[in-house]
């Protein structure tokens, strides 16, 4: 039995899931989290192969904390479950050393099979992305400057268009102010952009937010 902790914001997500997976012959969800405190607690305590891993969980503010539980957990793997511009964030989940990618619009029945494959040893990602990478190096510089934005650039854009500040950004991802200026203006170079208005709205077009 795939011994499974699923970590939420969400309790209709932790209904679903756990309703879903009640009977299953090879899945058993044995932990549900909140916020991302308690993984860690749970991971130390209990025996988990695969944590399906929101990516805005609460408390959860870099991918870097995600790279950290693998790299202390190595034995647990890790398959996102979030709702998040697929295309932009999976190939750097993947990068980080998570294990799948599934988008909250597919059938659990999908994620069912996500955690089975996953568990074998595979890495899963949706069909289009894995295309979509492909393609990359066939595309001009400038189709390819979005694409490719760092772990670190995509937080902080995250975050601006979240509305907030630098400072603010500063303190939840415990860096200097002025490294956060120096992540806004290579967004804004390579977005092609002049102000923090049209750096939002063009990430929003190309989906990356």
């Amino acid at each position: 039995m795939i011994k499974v902790c699923l970590a939420d914001n969400h309790p209709v997500t932790h209904f679903g899931v756990k309703s879903y997976f009640k009977d299953h012959d090879d899945i058993s969800i044995v932990a549900n989290v909140g916020n991302f405190s308690m993984v860690r607690d749970i991971l130390q305590t209990k025996e988990i192969d695969i944590l399906i891993l929101d990516l805005e969980l609460e408390g959860l503010s870099s991918i870097f904390e995600v790279k950290s539980i693998l790299k202390n957990f190595p034995k647990t793997k890790i398959v996102i479950f979030s709702d998040l511009a697929e295309q932009m964030y999976a190939p750097n989940a993947i990068k980080a050393g998570v294990s799948g990618y599934v988008h909250k619009t597919e059938k659990l029945e999908t994620l069912g099979i996500s955690i089975i494959k996953v568990h074998e040893g595979k890495v899963i990602i949706n069909e289009t992305v894995r295309k979509n990478m492909a393609l990359i190096a066939k595309q001009s510089k400038s189709e390819r400057l979005y694409r490719k934005l760092s772990n670190r650039e995509i937080e902080v854009l995250r975050y601006l268009s979240d509305g907030k500040k630098n400072n603010e950004i500063s303190k939840i991802l415990n860096l200097n102010e002025k490294t956060i200026s120096t992540y806004k203006l290579r967004l804004l170079t390579k977005l092609n952009v002049t102000n923090l208005v049209d750096l939002v709205n063009k990430a929003k077009t190309l989906e990356i937010i």
